[in-house]
């Protein structure tokens, strides 16, 4: 797994609609600093779906894996339009990148 690949994942997937640095602004989805063990529909200034709001999962690895892979499956009713990762490897990427930039 490769934070590097997971960077260009997350240009290509996820920065249209979230940001990760500190003080980063909300999009169309939330800016994604302090994810890593942050309850679901919590992030501070960002109007989550209640679904969202109620999963009431901690994000880590191991969550974060199975959102990635179909979001609307594992989250029904959240307004993430996005289609997920199929492949392993690039969920691993990615996730490696999210740990190293939203601490």
């Amino acid at each position: 797994m490769s934070s590097k690949a997971g960077a260009k994942i997350f240009k290509q997937r996820c920065d249209q609609c979230h940001t990760v640095e500190a003080g980063g602004k909300h999009k169309t989805g939330p800016n994604l600093h302090g994810l890593i063990g942050r309850k679901t529909g919590q992030a501070p200034g960002f109007t989550y779906t209640d679904a969202n709001k109620n999963k009431g999962i901690t994000w880590d690895k191991e969550t974060l894996d199975v959102y990635l892979t179909n979001p609307k499956k594992y989250i029904p009713g959240t307004k993430m339009v996005f289609a997920g990762l199929k492949k392993k490897k690039d969920r691993d990427s990615l996730i490696a990148y999210l740990y190293e930039t939203t601490k």
